[in-house]
């Protein structure tokens, strides 16, 4: 699972694309309601999943047409304990919520990634306050 922890393909060069701002684009283009700006309370259920998961493919989609390479960041940014009891989530359900997020990711990957266009997995928590 943890395919490229040794040796990050974008540190030898050559482009990558990342996503661009999931909560501002959920909030502001598609029209949903995050609360506390957080994404990460859309893995709760099926119906979000999809949400997140349609949303990194229209990404890994267009890094596979140009065979660029693709840094997947994790829904989590919020899914801390600070933010998570704001929201109403315990330890437990946020564990759970952040395994669900790589494992999602890792999905994504396997559907997308190509013999050139290498996909890295990267995971933020936090922050603490309003970033």
């Amino acid at each position: 699972m943890t395919k490229y922890r040794n040796a990050l393909p974008q540190l030898a060069g050559g482009l990558f694309l990342t996503e661009g701002g999931m909560e501002t684009t959920l909030i502001f283009h598609e029209g949903l309601d995050l609360p506390c700006f957080a994404a990460f309370d859309l893995m709760k259920d099926e119906a979000g999943r999809t949400v997140v998961r349609d949303y990194y493919r229209r990404y890994a989609a267009m890094a596979r047409e140009k065979d660029l390479g693709f840094i997947l960041e994790t829904p989590t940014w919020r899914a801390s304990a600070d933010w998570g009891d704001r929201i109403g989530y315990d330890k437990t359900s946020l564990a759970k919520i952040n395994r669900e997020s790589v494992e999602l990711l890792h999905e994504i990957r396997g559907e997308f990634e190509t013999g050139t266009g290498k996909f890295v997995i990267s995971g933020a928590l936090g922050p603490r306050g309003d970033g």
